[in-house]
């Protein structure tokens, strides 16, 4: 039996999705404003293709029909129905995209997560170079450092969109060299980047994934970051970002203390998503 959401359930939980949304994209508009940049903050809004726009607009996901809500069929994913308006079925185009967010997400979940990269993957992407991505924000150890870091712990990286980013005197220091189509065979649940996926994973649905979820992924996609960038050879303290000191094993075991804490965080919400893609192959 479908659930029917009167105006105000639904309008109540649009309205509460914009103003978490807006927590994160209000402050975005204002550093824009100012031309400021947040090495940070910004990342899920640069690097990621999802437009602020579409992260604060609330889809109910599959099943709930909404009374009274004309206003969505201004997107062509909604259907009227006898008692208002919901999503209609997957178009058959979009049909490989569910296929494979699927198939990489459960791949990943069967996986035990594997928690020794030590977030070398940002050292690696200046490693014998004098080009950085963050040129505004100095390395902490320097270059000779940041390199000699490099060059005493094991390169361990299994994210192809980490790896491509390694100079290219790095590369060849990693355990394996990932490629595009070894991405379902090599994700692994422990791994940082894959755990901020989930929010790329959640958006290349949009509306079929429920705003909550979306807002979710993006929460713990942010909170990562944060560990990305503590953990990263550049000084981000000024920000108020304290370093990861992986280069000591203190740090280093700090480092895989919240690695393992993300990666417990991540697994509900995958196994959400994952629902969420056999509900709409389903065709329900």
């Amino acid at each position: 039996m479908r659930t029917v959401l009167a105006p105000a359930e639904w309008r109540a939980r649009r309205d509460a999705h914009v103003t978490r949304v807006r927590r994160w994209t209000d402050p975005l508009r204002e550093r824009r404003s100012r031309g400021e940049r947040h090495p940070v903050l910004d990342f899920l809004f640069t690097y990621y293709s999802y437009r602020p726009a579409r992260l604060l607009r609330w889809h109910p996901g599959p099943g709930p029909e909404l009374s009274d809500a004309s206003e969505f069929l201004r997107w062509p994913a909604y259907r009227e129905t006898g008692h208002g308006v919901e999503l209609g079925p997957l178009p058959e185009s979009r049909r490989s995209t569910v296929e494979f967010v699927r198939e990489l997400l459960t791949a990943t979940a069967g996986r035990e997560p594997r928690l020794g990269c030590l977030g070398l993957h940002e050292w690696a992407m200046v490693y014998r170079s004098a080009d950085v991505r963050h040129e505004d924000w100095p390395l902490r150890l320097g270059n000779a450092g940041t390199d000699a870091v490099v060059d005493s712990l094991p390169v361990r990286c299994t994210h192809f969109d980490a790896f491509r980013f390694f100079t290219p005197a790095a590369r060849p220091l990693n355990m394996l060299q990932p490629q595009r189509s070894d991405q379902v065979a090599l994700e692994q649940p422990g791994c940082l980047h894959v755990g901020m996926d989930l929010y790329k994973w959640c958006y290349k649905l949009d509306p079929y994934a429920p705003s909550d979820l979306v807002a979710d992924c993006f929460e713990l996609a942010l909170d990562i970051r944060s560990l990305d960038m503590r953990a990263s050879p550049y000084d981000l303290a000024p920000l108020g970002y304290a370093p990861v000191r992986i280069e000591t094993a203190q740090g280093r075991a700090e480092y895989v203390r919240e690695q393992a804490g993300f990666t417990e965080r991540a697994r509900p919400l995958r196994a959400r998503l994952i629902a969420v893609c056999e509900v709409l192959l389903r065709g329900e």
